[in-house]
């Protein structure tokens, strides 16, 4: 409890610093995220990818986070080495640089040499890591509750689940072995592709902190002047990029989850993908909904389009059917009139998640991280060869590939199947008209509609018949106020029978009731 309360005030000083009163601006948020420490820096990250709960400014300037961190000193680097080595480093290392190559929230990384000349890259992380984030996790689960109420997302958006992604995700990119795996992962799956590479791990000298792996002496795939003046061709890297990247999402179901510039790199004619250490698995299930997704709006099936749509999510609220099929229709409209090079994925996610978000549908964690993963591919693509377009890149292999997975056994039992069950059902028809004109003939037809529009439309009609009800109650009440002011019936007040005032004013309070209610209800 006191660790709680002493981190509590570090992070109440750290927004008063910056006050955060006075407003907060995509800068701001990341200055303070910084300050804040690795957990917060962390957060960041994950919610750079998650542009369903915050706006595209927000995540842009959030990505920053993910390579641009303050690093630890160089005496400190010495120390988790000699520790984690249980060595002196010197006495396995030729060479340690000491300006790291690179700085994230869990760990940095410098270049080195082993003894027997091999060059290779040390990444080590940052110490009592994990301690920290559990703290800062406690904290922020007991605020999530908070989260959702200031920003009245309700249930739509689960800020503890957010956290708790960011927990699992976090504890799975400490753990360097993990890493290790993810790599040997990523080679195996892609050994064929001969244009395509990672780094080798040295177990030796790895371990749950500590990962060495190979050097890569080659070219960020955003340094256009240099691979021009090397002689690549552009196009030919950013093509052949999106097509593995493709097949990492759609054949492998194991795709590099933050493929910036700094994590792809071109090194004697292969493209090298580094840091696997924010990986992302996509089930059979999941392939299969994206395959569909695509394949409708290719084939302009809105139909098919809804139900794939639906199955990336969970609704929250009963969906009103007819209105996202009229805004499917809209959004697959609106880029069936395009050109395939023209589209921007960027823009098809954000509208996609536009109607997630319109419709009250709750989005799965593995979904927005491969949707971030997407744009962050598109946007390195862009930086490298800008004519390359990922859509067009996705559908051709889609096309490329189809043909390949069906199973024509498979395709022939389930025609076969269908054919057998339409026929079954064929005969079945005179019997069943026979019976509806019975049903019909003895005036017991009976329509079951279920529709949203429908069920509102009559809400709608009952609070018309409702306020109708109430005007004649009103009317009732005048009418037979003013008659009673006609007779001789005593007590009076200001010339009227008490019984006259007093439906008189009931009227006019059930008037008043009838038009703040209708007041109300207009402005919600």
């Amino acid at each position: 409890m006191k660790q709680e309360t002493g981190r509590l005030k570090e992070i109440l000083h750290v927004l008063n610093q910056h006050n955060v009163t006075h407003g907060i601006n995509p800068e701001k948020l990341c200055s303070i995220l910084e300050d804040l420490g690795p957990t917060y820096v962390k957060l960041g990250q994950i919610m750079s990818m998650r542009s369903d709960i915050l706006p595209e400014k927000y995540c842009h300037e959030l990505a920053r986070l993910r390579t641009d961190v303050k690093p630890m000193s160089f005496n400190e680097i010495w120390k988790i080495l000699n520790k984690e080595l249980h060595n002196d480093p010197g006495q396995l290392f030729q060479k340690i640089n000491q300006i790291p190559v690179g700085c994230a929230s869990i760990a940095q990384v410098h270049e080195a040499v082993l003894g027997d000349g091999s060059k290779v890259v040390l990444k080590i992380q940052r110490p009592q890591i994990k301690q920290i984030m559990a703290e800062d996790i406690a904290l922020l689960k007991k605020a999530s509750g908070f989260l959702n109420f200031a920003t009245g997302t309700g249930e739509l958006i689960d800020f503890r689940k957010v956290i708790d992604e960011l927990w699992e995700t976090s504890k799975e990119e400490m753990d360097f072995e993990k890493e290790a795996q993810h790599l040997e992962r990523f080679y195996e799956n892609q050994k064929d592709v001969a244009y395509v590479t990672c780094p080798k791990v040295y177990k030796e000298y790895s371990n749950e902190h500590l990962l060495v792996m190979s050097y890569v002496d080659g070219i960020q795939i955003d340094h256009i002047e240099e691979l021009d003046r090397n002689g690549y061709d552009r196009k030919e890297i950013a093509q052949k990029t999106a097509q593995n990247y493709c097949k990492q999402i759609l054949a492998d179901g194991f795709f590099h989850a933050d493929p910036h510039p700094g994590n792809l790199w071109i090194s004697g004619g292969q493209i090298v993908w580094l840091d696997l250490g924010m990986a992302g698995d996509l089930s059979e299930h999941y392939r299969a909904i994206m395959k569909r997704a695509i394949t409708a709006i290719l084939k302009n099936d809105i139909y098919e389009l809804k139900n794939a749509f639906l199955s990336f999510g969970k609704p929250t609220e009963k969906i009103d059917h007819a209105s996202l099929y009229t805004d499917l229709d809209d959004m697959v409209g609106k880029y069936m009139n395009m050109d395939f090079g023209t589209m921007d994925l960027g823009e098809l996610m954000e509208d996609a998640i536009g109607l997630l978000k319109k419709h009250k549908i709750a989005i799965e964690p593995d979904i927005t991280l491969l949707a971030r993963s997407m744009v962050t591919m598109e946007g390195t693509l862009k930086l490298c060869s800008p004519e390359v377009n990922m859509i067009q890149i996705l559908t051709s292999y889609m096309s490329a590939n189809m043909f390949h997975e069906i199973d024509i056994k498979k395709e022939i039992r389930h025609a076969l199947r269908d054919i057998y069950g339409s026929s079954k059902k064929s005969l079945e028809i005179p019997a069943q008209v026979s019976d509806l004109l019975n049903i019909t003939k003895n005036g017991q037809v009976r329509v079951n509609i279920e529709s949203a529009q429908i069920e509102k439309a009559g809400r709608e009609l009952k609070k018309g018949f409702d306020h109708l009800l109430l005007v004649l109650i009103v009317m009732a009440l005048w009418f037979s106020s003013a008659i009673l002011c006609l007779s001789d019936v005593t007590p009076r007040v200001l010339g009227m029978p008490y019984l006259s005032v007093a439906g008189f004013i009931s009227g006019f309070l059930i008037v008043l009731y009838v038009l703040i209610h209708m007041l109300i209800q207009r402005k919600k």
